[in-house]
């Protein structure tokens, strides 16, 4: 019997394919460029706004010292006594900016977020007090033995810190912002776990890759796990799939399978920066770590963002696992076998005690960048964040560096 093979069928799914990538390719270079134009249009739009207000203010003032001064007197100037009231105040209120007007002084000091939170009927001190709590917990200050990191180092952003301490041991450039490529995706996991709850009830639910995961991972140029269109994991390969190999297509099927969208998964990651006291210098646009201008955080912000997601559970099993093979499909009838290549290099190098932890990350902007969960021989624990280094090696070797040589 002869098999006929409709090429012709085949053909016109590849020519849509390649037109839906280059359509995206477009949107992509379409949203690039309009986020240049709002950079370079919104101080003049600021100051237009200003000058708006400005006058609004001034003109009703104006007309109320029209309508005092007498009508035989147009000559005469008007005084500053004439205009400003007497006890020296002003005569009308500005409500503060995006405060209610039942709202309290300690909700609206609040975080958007938590006012949320706080008008929908939970307790304002609860979720303040939580917020604080973490922010306690996960912080670390500078000592007067802080260490400034010299030339031994050559990544261009680094800091150490003791976790038993909640002190910065050593630091380059700590508080200042970079991007953290796909150091991000240890803030992905962390609130996938958190949003999931108990995740390890919904580890065996399950979540078919889309042709949009695929060729957003595709377009963007993005490391993968390797999952195929259509192909059905379970929620265990996808957060594994997200560090081990730091792979685009399980993050963003992580945060559609969480909050339906990664567009709102994104709200939800910026929510617990938040929640983390990092609002004021971190900030992210998608769940990945792709390059973004509005994309970035400080080293010091990322180490307290591993500090986070140490203290989950299953957050640090998956960051602390060396190799990881995903549950038998259709597709990959053996698993793929996936590894983390940060912690099976630095395993046998000398640190003085053991790297536990890591996840790396890349984009040309901020280089070669990791963070780490390191124990010494009594236990005692540190985390390590650099960045900006010439490599992957070289990575390697500053953090080495620095759990041999700058630990108290």
């Amino acid at each position: 019997m002869d098999i006929q093979i409709d090429f012709d069928s085949d053909e016109e799914l590849r020519r849509r394919r390649r037109v839906r990538i280059n359509e995206m390719r477009l949107l992509k270079q379409k949203q690039m460029r309009m986020r240049r134009y709002l950079k370079m249009a919104f101080p003049a739009a600021a100051g237009v706004v200003i000058l708006v207000a400005a006058f609004m203010i001034f003109l009703p003032k104006k007309a109320e010292a029209d309508k005092t001064a007498p009508e035989d007197t147009a000559l005469k100037s008007t005084t500053l006594e004439d205009t400003v009231p007497a006890d020296g105040g002003v005569t009308e209120t500005i409500p503060e900016t995006g405060a209610p007007a039942d709202m309290s002084d300690s909700e609206a000091a609040l975080p958007m977020d938590v006012q949320d939170t706080a008008s929908s009927g939970t307790s304002v001190s609860a979720v303040l007090s939580d917020s604080i709590r973490q922010i306690r917990t996960y912080g670390a200050k500078e000592t007067e033995n802080t260490r400034q990191i010299g030339e031994e180092i050559l990544s261009t952003h680094a800091v150490l810190v003791d976790l038993e301490k909640n002190s910065i041991v050593a630091q380059r450039r700590a508080m200042e912002r970079m991007n953290p490529a796909s150091m991000t995706k240890i803030l992905t996991v962390l609130v996938a776990a958190e949003e999931l709850g108990d995740p390890t009830k919904k580890l065996d639910d399950t979540f078919t890759i889309t042709l949009d995961i695929t060729d957003y991972s595709y377009v963007n140029q993005c490391s993968i796990a390797g999952f195929d269109r259509d192909e059905t994991v379970t929620v265990r390969d996808l957060f594994y799939g997200t560090i081990l190999p730091s792979g685009a297509d399980a993050a963003v099927g992580l945060a559609v399978y969480v909050a339906g969208s990664q567009e709102a998964f994104v709200e939800l990651m910026n929510r617990k920066l938040e929640q983390l006291g990092l609002a004021d210098t971190a900030h992210v646009t998608n769940c990945v770590g792709l390059y973004d201008e509005d994309h970035y955080c400080t080293v010091y912000d990322m180490a307290v963002i591993l500090r986070a997601a140490l203290a989950n559970d299953f957050c640090r099993e998956v960051l602390s696992a060396h190799t990881y093979t995903t549950s038998p499909t259709e597709q990959h009838p053996e698993g793929i076998t996936i590894s983390n290549w940060f912690l099976r290099r630095i395993e046998d190098k000398d640190t003085g005690g053991e790297v536990v932890c890591g996840k790396t990350g890349y984009v040309v902007q901020s280089d070669h960048c990791a963070a780490s969960y390191f124990e010494d021989k009594d236990g005692k624990g540190y985390v390590c964040v650099t960045a900006g280094a010439s490599s992957p090696w070289r990575c390697i070797y500053d953090q080495v560096e620095l759990y041999l040589n700058f630990r108290t």
